[in-house]
This record gives C-alpha cells, structure tokens and sequence, in this order.
C-alpha cells in the first residue's frame, strides 16, 4: 500500500511539474505567425455557414433533461465557463462564440431532429460538445454529408474513431483505451482472472463489451458472464443474477450513473463484493453521490485527471475559477473538466484558423495542433490522419466519498 501512495504522490508531482511547464508557455504573450497557419487560408468569411464579421455560431445537442441530464449540462457548463470568458475578452478575431444548446434527452431520434435543425435551419460553424454513444454513432453519416466539423464528444465509441472519420474531432481517450488500462490493472496488480461485463443494450454497451472482450484477450481470457440491461430503465436485477452466479471477481459497468449505482448497491446488499469498475461516460462525481458508503472501493476510469489537484495541475484551478464565476451552483467535476478541455482546444483552432474562417480552414487548424499544452500533465495532438488529441487514461478508487487518483496511463 505504502508503495501505491508513493506511486500516485511522484504521478502527481510529475503531472504537475509537466503541467506547469507547459502551461507557461501557453500563457506567454504568443507570436502572431505561430498562432494562424501559413500559408494564409484562402476563405471568403461570408460564405461560411454560421460566421458572421460579429459572431461564430456553434451548435451542439445533448442531454439536458431526463435520467442523463447530469453529463449533459455538466459538459456544457464546463465548456460555456471558458466560452464566457473568451467572450468578455473579446472574442476570437474580434468575433464572439454563440453556442446553440439543445436537449435531446439522450435518446438518437431526437439527437438526429436536433442536428438537422441546427445544420439547415440554425445554420451553425461546427458541432460542439455532443454527449453519448447512441446518439452520437447515429448521426455520422448527417455530419460527413454536410460536411461539418464535429469537435469534442463525451463519448468513446470506436465507431467515431475507425474507420478515420475526416470531419470528426475526438479529444478525449476510447473506451477501448479505458477497458485496456482497467484489465491490465485486474489481471497483473490484483491477479484476477474472472471478470464479468455489466452493460447497456445500445451501442455504448456494446463498444465497452467489445473493448474489454479484446483487452480480456491479451491474457487468454475472456469474460466469465455479462449481463445487461435497457436504455432508461433501472432493471439490472436479470443482470445482477447472473453475474452473481458466475462468482465473477471483478465487473466492468458501462452504463449511467443511476443503474450501475442500483447494480452495486444490490449487489452489496447481497453479500456480493467483486471489485467494481465504470468508464468514464458513468457520470463519476453523480455515481459516487449516489452509492454513498456503497462506493467505497469502486474503481473509475478518467480522462482528465481530477478536478480538484489545483495546485498541481494549473487548468484546473483556472477552470474551478470560471466554473465558480458562470455557475456557482455547481462543484468542480470530471464531467464538466471534461467539456472546458473541449473548449480549450475550440478556442485555439478558431484562433489558428484567423479571421477568414471557413470550415476547411477550422479543420487545418486542429490538425495543426501538436504538442499542445493544456495543463493537465498531458499534451493534445492531432493530425491529418490522427483525429484523437489525447490518449491517457486515469484509473481513480472511491475513497471515504472521494475519488481518488490510483495510476496513470
């Protein structure tokens, strides 16, 4: 144990000291010819959609009402804290960023309405902040028909990272990335061999039982027993039963906060203590609220690492600021971190991109984007054939009602 906390205390201090490096020269006084691709972009801003000589219209869907209405607003209200700001300053070439939000409930039909309308009728710049497997995965073929740059998912599904998808900007990691890094934790720290998948029947469960099906694989394994349960409902006790009866060890959730928090709490009330592991898409700050002393010892996997680590990591304490400035309703979380990241990178492209934006020049402006400070220990990097900007995981353990940093991928 002592070898652990030592462990996670020089992952810290590494990810500070990396951090506030780079952070520094994010917030040195830039120059102008590295801040706007050479050679200059050839776009007429007139004939872009959604830009005008005043404003950059954004759109985005994503949940804000209904059993997943806590990712949503959360990743919006993370991403809209820097916006504001950016906003008071001025904008980006002297252009303010609107973002037109709508609540699709996280339910595909409505995410498809919603992107119709914001792409025909709103007539948006880009796509912004969608949140989810299911919806996102359904409107793949609407973004790469219109052409339209789609930049930051809370979501990760393969399906939006292969086969390569031109229009399509992921920051975050897959949730191939997060099953690897929580199978290999199973196997070669806790040797556990009998791992169980508890899933959600769309595809969102479907890519996270593949992920830990392949990473299951590397060590000649594969799961003992899976369950699942519908979209919306809170029925994971067919599920439960089963996974029980298979004596799993160990069981890798891919769902939302409110069932999987049903699934342990039933669980633990039968006597049955697996070690307990969820994605990153669970809603992790929502799911520890909601176990309450069940979660003690349940493991999460990140993307970004805690909000909380504000000394050591110095985008974090600009982001709880702006967070506590726009909504102070609201407690730092991984889920809105998460959206001001996206928003991070929005913002440097655009200003990559110059003042004659066009949707073309956006896009080069983001593959342009290579050793990118953001200062949270890791940088953001993509390319013309690589639209994935960061590729670490964070596995974190829920401790006395906290979630606490274990290893660093």
């Amino acid at each position: 144990m002592q070898k652990i906390w030592l462990g996670v205390i020089v992952v810290l201090i590494g990810l500070g000291v990396y951090s506030l490096y780079g952070y520094l020269r994010l917030e040195a006084p830039p120059i102008e010819e590295e801040r706007i691709l050479k050679p200059p972009l050839p776009a007429n801003p007139v004939s872009a959609p959604g830009v005008t000589p005043s404003e950059i219209l954004i759109g985005s869907s994503l949940a804000l009402g209904g059993h997943a209405s806590f990712l949503g607003t959360q990743y919006l209200h993370g991403a809209m804290c820097l916006i504001e700001q950016i906003n008071e300053e001025g904008g980006i070439h002297h252009r303010k960023i609107r973002v037109i939000a709508y609540d699709d409930g996280y339910d595909p039909p409505r995410c498809v309405a919603n992107t119709k309308r914001l792409i025909l009728k709103d007539k948006v710049f880009c796509l912004f902040c969608y949140v989810g497997t299911p919806t996102s995965v359904k409107i793949i073929d609407i973004v790469e028909e219109n052409k339209i740059p789609l930049l930051g998912l809370f979501t990760g599904a393969d399906k939006l990272r292969f086969p390569f998808r031109h229009y399509i900007f992921n920051v975050r990691s897959s949730y191939y990335q997060e099953t690897d890094a929580v199978v290999r934790y199973f196997v070669e720290e806790e040797g556990l061999r009998r791992v169980a998948v508890f899933y959600q029947y769309d595809d969102y469960g479907f890519d996270g039982l593949k992920g830990t099906q392949i990473a299951l694989q590397k060590y000649g394994l594969s799961p003992v027993s899976t369950g699942s349960f519908i979209r919306g409902t809170l029925d994971i006790e067919e599920a439960l039963d089963k996974i029980q009866a298979s004596k799993a060890q160990a069981v890798i959730m891919i769902g939302t906060y409110s069932p999987c928090a049903k699934f342990i709490k039933e669980a633990r009330a039968r006597k049955y203590n697996p070690l307990f592991h969820n994605v990153s898409f669970v809603g992790p700050d929502r799911l520890v609220q909601e176990l309450g002393d069940a979660g003690e010892g349940v493991l999460i996997t990140q993307v970004v690492p805690p909000p909380t680590e504000r000394i050591l990591l110095p985008a974090t304490e600009q982001y709880s600021r702006l967070l506590a400035q726009y909504y102070p309703k609201d407690q730092p979380n991984f889920v809105s971190f998460e959206g001001f990241m996206n928003a991070r990178v929005l913002i440097e492209a655009l200003r990559r991109a110059g003042r004659d934006l066009s949707r073309g020049g956006f896009i080069r402006a983001l593959e342009s984007i290579k050793e990118y400070y953001v200062g949270i220990g890791a940088v953001i990097n993509f390319g013309p054939r690589d639209h994935q900007g960061i590729d670490d995981v964070y596995l974190t353990k829920v401790r006395n009602g906290q979630l606490e940093l274990l290893l660093y991928k």
